[in-house]
């Protein structure tokens, strides 16, 4: 679940040594300005940029800031890995040369994990699990909301999960445990000592168990008597294993404490050394302990903060009220504002009411559709609270009173920012994964059909043409063809007629160039039949005027003929969140610096 902002680069190693990076340096041959990219042991979150030069090795560590840019000390502060290495290649800034030549990763070696990197997904869904009692789909959506900020949180507690940290035992059972069995020199274990928080290394060497006092600054950064500085205890020993750093030899082999990694470590939320180091100005949801640094996604408002209370899939005519205003209006039906009475009050809701004269010919059609979005419980799809069959058929739903995307960014493009199209898309692309998760094609996924609660919070409506899947079916094959939106369908759903997530993941690249457009209409003026010979000599939509190269890289992908060359939506949503936390964090530094320009103008 967890994504790495570098992986996606092809010089990007993950968590290899110095000595290795500088190997393979050697190996691809020294060129002057050759780099790589490398996961930094040092700093949480960070990078360390290997780069040669004159036939030496030069080392430049990148620290992740609170609000989210990355900068070598000293440097500028850049929204990514990406964007900084990208800098770097046009001005060497304070380094010994240019970047000019990428070291590329063999397609063969797959990017190093570090320690944490495997323990990090389980840890982020139990400490969401725990501190906000969520469960399922709500606690994915809390997890993708605030990977960012929790990782960094949880990692001061990732220690309590290694097999070393025996927890708090006296230096005499550290010393029996270590003189347990063989004794090889390296062997060690970390253990708490009698002082609140603070912590001992023990190691064995030539028979002997030297103890090491963990140092710990105002900052909150672990060291031994003046070492190296680091974020977290695991990082530390992790630096050990490769340089003594003040200790009689390096740590080898850990001393078991027989426990299972799996056990829950304390929630991060006690300790202070984030607390200490947050960032004042950060968003902070609950529990109030949390810092971050950007944004989380937003979720259901209290309105609709427990769906399922209101549910009732028969509702009385006595209990709504419609309005007679319209909120649109097709061939089959009409949306009408509402109200929803419950015994909690009065609710806004969006009423689908069927027309009386096609009342026996579409009916089964709507309730069809019914007990489609009837089974979907998700933040960011439109959530039906129920039929009434009284005058008229009607389909009962909760109010987006913000409208359709498309209208809202056609009427709103001098406000709506960069940014808040990105957060939106991506809102759109945790929904869509969601209906992939459960086998269930939508068929008419455009700008029109997602609808807005408020400007930075999208849902997605309409499944009247959605079907769900059987568990061993891929794709769904129409026998009919009836009035389909051509404009948004990928080649093989009008070839073919058949359907699936992959061709709702050509939708979803439809809609982006929507959205990216101000609510644009996609092909112009070009006709069905012209839209697919267009689309079959190989040409696609072009790039709309201030999108961002990587979201329409992400469309043109998205638009790939070939099914096993078009990505799935977990994909597409782990590409969409990069660049929300990207785009969101080049934006806070944006207003910081500002910031720091106005206080300067004023002082």
């Amino acid at each position: 679940m967890s994504i790495d902002p570098a992986a996606e680069l092809p010089f990007f190693y993950g968590s290899i040594s110095r000595f290795d990076a500088e190997q393979c340096l050697k190996l691809a041959g020294m060129s002057d300005g050759l780099f790589l990219l490398r996961q930094c042991l040092r700093s949480l979150g960070g990078y360390v940029l290997s780069v040669v030069w004159n036939l030496n090795f030069h080392h430049y560590s990148i620290e992740r800031q609170l609000n989210g840019t990355y900068c070598i000390v000293g440097g500028k502060a850049h929204c990514g890995p990406a964007e900084l290495c990208e800098y770097y290649s046009k001005d060497p800034d304070g380094l010994v040369c240019t970047l000019r030549k990428p070291c590329l990763r063999p397609p063969e070696t797959p990017i190093r994990l570090g320690v944490f990197d495997s323990l990090r997904d389980n840890m982020l869904r139990d400490y969401v699990r725990q501190t906000w009692n969520l469960q399922g789909d709500e606690m994915e959506q809390a997890v993708i909301s605030q990977a960012p900020n929790l990782e960094r949180l949880i990692a001061t507690t990732a220690h309590e999960r290694m097999s070393w940290y025996h927890g708090k035992i006296p230096r005499q059972e550290g010393e029996r445990r270590l003189y347990s069995g063989v004794q090889p020199d390296g062997k060690f274990l970390v253990r708490d000592r009698g002082e609140a928080g603070t912590f001992a290394l023990s190691m064995v060497y030539g028979k002997t168990v030297y103890h090491y006092q963990i140092l710990e600054d105002k900052s909150g950064k672990y060291s031994m008597p003046e070492g190296t500085k680091f974020d977290t205890i695991w990082q530390l020993v992790e630096y050990l294993k490769l340089k003594p750093d003040g200790l009689v030899t390096c740590l080898g082999e850990a001393c078991s404490n027989g426990k299972s990694v799996d056990k829950k470590p304390s929630l991060p939320g006690s300790r202070q050394l984030f607390q200490k180091r947050a960032d004042p100005n950060g968003y902070a949801p609950p529990p109030a302990d949390l810092p971050t640094a950007r944004d989380p996604l937003p979720m259901d408002d209290s309105t609709y903060h427990n769906p399922h209370e209101l549910k009732m899939f028969n509702i009385k005519r006595s209990k709504l009220v419609l309005d007679e205003v319209e909120l649109g209006s097709g061939n089959f039906a009409c949306v009408k504002k509402g109200v929803l009475k419950t015994d909690k009050g009065q609710i806004d809701v969006a009423i689908k009411v069927l027309k009386n004269e096609n009342h026996n010919l579409v009916k089964d059609e709507m309730m069809r559709e019914a007990e489609i979005m009837y089974q979907l419980s998700n933040p960011y799809i439109v959530r039906m609270l129920g039929l009434c069959d009284a005058e008229n058929l009607m389909l009962v739903m909760e109010m987006a009173s913000a409208g359709p995307l498309n209208k809202f960014l056609a009427n709103n493009r001098d406000t709506v920012t960069e940014e808040n199209i990105v957060d939106l898309m991506h809102q759109v692309s945790v929904g869509m994964k969601y209906l992939e998760e459960k086998n269930f094609v939508h068929r008419d996924l455009a700008a029109r059909n997602v609808l807005l609660v408020k400007p930075h919070y999208a849902k997605i409506s309409d499944f009247g043409l959605s079907k769900a899947l059987n568990a061993d079916e891929s794709y769904y094959k129409s026998r009919s063809g009836g009035k389909w939106p051509l404009k948004w369908y990928a080649p093989e759903c009008i070839s073919h007629r058949k359907f699936s997530s992959k061709s709702d993941v050509w939708s979803f690249g439809v809609t982006m160039w929507e959205a990216f457009s101000y609510g644009g209409k996609p092909y112009k003026k070009l006709k069905g039949q012209e839209v697919m010979d267009f689309v079959k000599s190989g040409q696609r939509l072009e790039c709309p005027v201030g999108c961002p190269e990587r979201m329409y890289s992400l469309m043109l992908e998205c638009w790939s003929v070939e099914l096993d060359k078009r990505p799935d939506f977990k994909k597409v949503e782990e590409s969409m969140r990069l660049s929300h936390f990207s785009v969101s964090a080049r934006s806070q530094a944006g207003e910081a610096a500002a910031a720091a320009a106005d206080a300067q103008a004023v002082s």
